[in-house]
């Protein structure tokens, strides 16, 4: 397919008139054609339009209809075969093996939100039948059930160009709840996003709904992103990026007449803590594992373990000089773009200038742009409570160790940590009673906790949490990952007294949906035919 640089408008192809952007080949820094040129308030005007035209017949599109949906964006995708592969590895330097996962990954997901969608059980359906004898009042029939919230406006991320960009799990869930979505492109891999973009837009009109239901837009500047988010059409945000961005949308969004959520996953350093027994028996296979997840990707997960939180003592050092020893041995990673890789150079350079923090070892340095060294550091419990710019986050193959002198203090350091996407124990048999005193601590710490792994890698299935307190996402009851992700673009309403043919088919008192519902207080048997 040619890429044309334009946006998508529903169904038109349009082109941009403000400063265009340029995907950037990071290993060479060469600028890749074609241009892309940025859309403005008007653009944003005509795709709210859409999207809102659209709402109220997408939202109540069978759930049949929306499955297929689903499941024939996942086939697109899969039909642009090598281009999409090869042109996102030249917009992000990732190796294809990488890519070929993280486009199954893509398609997985859309996949299983259709199956979601089939199902039902997201509707939530609850019955409390009318009572016209109840004394000393009857009780009107009540019916609840989830409907969607309205165009959700969604923002790429620079990480992951197909799992959490353009029809990544933001755009997924949004679309199984029956929200129509417009998103901003990352300026990191636009035409990634273009090839995605028609993949989706090819689906809309391959099922016959309306072209407003999906829209993809460009931008350099804040004017799309910030027309987008106070545009009163739309009713809520996914985001995934740094923190600085994440408070900005969420910033404009609460300005607005009428504040909308915005679904933000910001920062996170992963905590790992290591307890005495594993880390005596198991030193040289923690320094291995350590070191593996975070030179993963060059480190560039929101998962990477970027703290790491042990006992001073001789298996304490033992593990640290493992780790240089491994990390020494690995080599430089091209970052996903110039800008990324400059910021991460300025965090290592600030923990390295500190006083209280000092290298414990450093991967090997590149020969060419963009290269990630991977780099380790170690400071005291003490230091560690008392600087808070230690616990910032370097996105990118970086890490910090803390030594602490006793178990209390490894509770201070716990409790002091802000919310995290995940928190990791690394234990034996007789850590167990020193790890159960940690659980409420870290339960309220992180979203994801892992005994005697790694956190990178995030599974997609009903079961997975990736989301967690604040820094780590801006609303810690959420999850971006996983089948609950639908929950984020639903809100319930209650139908009263309402006659039989008057009421939505989830509703309905002969179930023709065949949902398995909250009956009366009890909850129904599942239905055979699921």
């Amino acid at each position: 397919m040619t890429l044309t640089g334009h946006m998508l408008i529903g169904q038109h192809s349009v082109a941009g008139n403000r400063e265009a952007i340029r995907g950037i080949n990071p290993a060479t820094n060469e600028a890749l054609e074609p241009a892309y040129a940025g859309g403005s308030t008007e653009h944003v005007e005509q795709a709210c339009a859409l999207a809102w035209a659209a709402f109220d017949v997408y939202r109540e599109t069978a759930l049949n209809l929306r499955a297929e949906f689903l499941e024939s964006i996942a086939g697109e995708i899969e039909g642009l075969g090598d281009e999409l592969i090869d042109r996102a590895h030249a917009e992000s330097g990732l190796p294809r093996a990488r890519l070929l996962g993280e486009r199954g990954r893509t398609c997985q997901q859309l996949r299983m939100f259709a199956r979601t969608v089939r199902g039902g059980e997201w509707l939530d359906v609850r019955v409390d039948s009318a009572q016209p004898q109840r004394q000393p009042l009857p009780r009107a029939d009540l019916r609840q059930r989830q409907i969607a919230l309205g165009p959700v406006a969604v923002f790429g991320a620079s990480n992951f160009p197909l799992a959490f960009s353009v029809a990544g799990g933001d755009t997924a869930s949004a679309l199984a709840a029956g929200c129509p979505v417009i998103v901003k492109a990352h300026s990191a891999h636009p035409g990634t996003s273009e090839l995605v973009g028609r993949a989706v837009a090819r689906a809309v009109k391959a099922c016959g709904l309306p072209e407003g239901v999906f829209s993809l837009l460009y931008g350099s500047g804040r004017e799309v992103g910030i027309a987008l988010v106070t545009d009163p059409r739309i009713k809520a945000v996914g985001f995934t990026g740094s923190r600085s961005g994440g408070l900005a949308l969420i910033q404009a969004a609460q300005a607005r007449p009428e504040p909308i959520p915005v679904y933000a996953e910001m920062s996170s350093i992963n905590p790992v803590l290591l307890f005495p027994a594993a880390l005596d028996n198991r030193t040289q296979a923690l320094a291995a594992g350590f070191v593996a997840s975070l030179t993963l990707g060059a480190g560039q997960f929101c998962t990477n373990p970027g703290l790491v939180i042990a006992l001073k003592g001789p298996a304490l050092d033992k593990f640290v000089a493992a780790t240089a020893v491994v990390i020494q041995r690995s080599p430089a990673q091209t970052m996903l773009t110039p800008g990324i890789f400059s910021a991460y150079e300025s965090a290592v350079n600030a923990v390295a200038e500190n006083a209280s923090a000092n290298i414990a070892g450093v991967g090997q340095s590149g020969n060419g742009p963009n290269q990630c060294q991977a780099c380790v550091f170690v400071t005291e419990a003490a230091d560690f409570l008392a600087d808070h710019r230690l616990q910032a986050e370097a996105f990118g193959a970086a890490a910090l160790i803390v030594q602490c002198s006793s178990e209390a203090e490894i509770r201070e350091v716990t409790e002091h940590l802000e919310g995290q996407l995940t928190a990791t124990l690394h234990l034996d048999d007789q850590d167990l009673e020193q790890a159960r005193a940690l659980l409420p601590t870290l339960e309220r710490r992180a979203g994801r906790l892992l005994v005697n792994g790694w956190p990178t890698g995030v599974e997609v299935c009903d079961a997975m949490v990736h989301g967690g307190p604040f820094p780590a996402t801006s609303d810690s009851r959420t999850t971006s990952v996983g089948t609950a992700a639908i929950l984020r673009f639903l809100r319930p309403v209650c139908y009263q007294d309402f006659p039989d043919s008057l009421l939505p088919d989830a509703l309905k008192q002969g179930n023709p949906l065949q949902l398995r519902r909250l009956l009366d207080g009890q909850r129904e048997a599942q239905h055979h035919d699921q």
